[in-house]
């Protein structure tokens, strides 16, 4: 063979070869990722092949499967209640995919889980179709009812834990959004899911987990637990030695006081009255690393806290100088949280000082009902001790009792609260948010419901907007709700 025929074959040998490597490169190792990938059409078809699993609520689905006509799409999400509940479940749509427990738990929905596999080959035997498994929630129906009915028409959120567990009861965010407008690949579906896409009133977002606010003078609790947890204040009704004005360190500016009496103020008065001067001289007393650790512990700065959704971390500065930690001990400055976060606060103020991990689904089912998996209560941080925690619950009761949150008052049930209202906007300008964080008592002492509320935007004027005439109702119909099923 002359030199020029040996190169061509020689050429084509390799060309070859390469198709062979090629070949089963794709057949064998990225087969498992091709026939996965959201862009496979096929992968979509197979996922409403069937119908999905249900998302439960005490004991009922808030889910469901319609048919549908004219799609090769066999099955289509269906959602009982869907704006009541979207904050929970999220969305599963044809033709613009999955969020929240819809997506995070769909192999279970699907059936195709690992897990299900011996459910899959017995069906295979047996000749039943295909089916998926539940995801059942740790929600409590009346009180998600409650805090959707109060905050109505209002822009805001409220998150609601039990203290003892971790478990989330109530889950809310307004204004919300019917996850079955758009759960087709229809026109219809299409026009849905641009209205919502592109609303400024941001439908789509969890404000209870995905939306950050200063959280004003609801953060003062944090910044009393620093005090008290450094020995910086050891008894509560014992005066401060805080001047009036307070004049903000390093600077010139004095700490601007809502309330009178703030000055020399004992913690306990100053949280009753919310004194700005008394908790930025905590703060300051404290310092700002100290600060960072204890708001550490309550969750700040943690952006892994999962729920299984994914909260957005909440923040306490840690690079800020003086006048800007003593601002933040206020919850003002650069301190943001989530209403979740919030409720995780307060939650861990009302166990005694333990912050139990927050999660919403306390089991997977089969489809048969057979557990696959169960959550069990981790405790996550001690942000302060029982005795620390204790005075603190009373500085929230005498907040209820005596102060600014007298509208969370429960006829013969024990409330703790504070209130905030925090400013934003360049000078401040913007509408102010209204907070309010609370806990009840149980007749044994225990609490069964830690709430945060923050109201982004309502009817209200400016002047009439606060912690305790807008948000603090909201949290009241929650506690309520949550106390009427323990005593049932």
């Amino acid at each position: 063979m002359n030199k020029p025929l040996r190169r061509i074959s020689l050429f084509c040998g390799l060309l070859v070869l390469a198709l062979l490597v090629r070949t089963n490169w794709l057949q064998y190792v990225k087969a498992e990722e091709l026939s996965t990938r959201k862009e496979n059409r096929r992968v979509q078809i197979a996922q409403y092949a069937t119908e999905r699993g249900n998302i439960i609520v005490n004991g009922n689905p808030i889910t469901g499967s319609a048919t549908t006509d004219g799609s090769d799409y066999k099955y289509k999400r269906t959602y009982l209640d869907g704006p009541l509940w979207a904050p929970v479940t999220g969305y599963a749509s044809q033709a613009f995919g999955s969020t929240q427990l819809e997506s995070l738990e769909d192999g279970i929905l699907t059936g195709n889980d690992d897990r299900l596999f011996f459910d899959r080959t017995i069906g295979m035997f047996t000749g039943e179709k295909k089916q998926g498994g539940n995801v059942v929630t740790t929600l409590n129906p009346e009180a998600q009812k409650a805090a959707f009915t109060k905050l109505g028409d209002k822009k805001g959120a409220v998150a609601a834990i039990d203290p003892q567990t971790g478990a989330i009861l109530a889950l809310v965010s307004t204004p919300s959004y019917d996850p079955s407008s758009f759960a087709g690949n229809s026109k219809n579906d299409e026009k849905a899911w641009v209205a919502l896409k592109d609303s400024e009133d941001k439908n789509l977002v969890n404000r209870a987990l995905r939306e950050t606010y200063p959280p004003g003078s609801t953060f003062k609790v944090v910044t009393a637990a620093a005090a008290l947890e450094n020995g910086v204040v050891t008894d509560i009704d014992a005066p401060t030695d805080t001047p009036e004005p307070y004049i903000l360190p390093g600077t010139k500016t004095p700490m601007v006081n809502h309330a009178s009496g703030c000055e020399k103020s004992s913690l306990n008065n100053a949280l009753r009255v919310s004194c700005n001067s008394v908790f930025a001289n905590m703060g300051d007393k404290v310092g700002r690393d100290n600060m960072v650790k204890t708001a550490e512990k309550f969750g700040f700065n943690n952006d892994k806290i999962d729920t299984p959704v994914r909260a957005f971390a909440s923040v306490y500065d840690k690079t800020m100088s003086k006048d800007g930690n003593a601002q933040s001990a206020i919850g003002q400055f650069n301190t943001a949280a989530t209403p979740l976060q919030m409720a995780m606060v307060t939650a861990a103020i009302a166990n005694d000082g333990k912050l139990m991990k927050p999660y919403m689904v306390s089991q997977l089912t089969a489809p048969n009902l057979d557990v696959i998996e169960k959550h069990e209560p981790q405790e996550m941080s001690r942000p302060l001790s029982a005795a620390n925690a204790q005075k603190v619950q009373q500085m929230m009761v005498n907040v209820v009792e005596n102060g600014t949150g007298g509208n969370a008052k429960i006829r013969g049930t024990v409330v703790g609260g504070k209130t905030g209202t925090a400013q934003h906007g360049e000078g401040n300008k913007k509408r102010p948010y209204a907070w309010f964080i609370s806990y009840a008592e149980n007749k044994d002492g225990t609490s069964p419901v830690a709430v945060a509320v923050v109201i982004e935007d309502s009817d209200a004027s400016r002047e009439d907007i606060s912690g305790g005439g807008l948000a603090a109702p909201v949290a009241k119909a929650v506690m309520e709700a949550v106390l009427a099923g323990h005593k049932g």
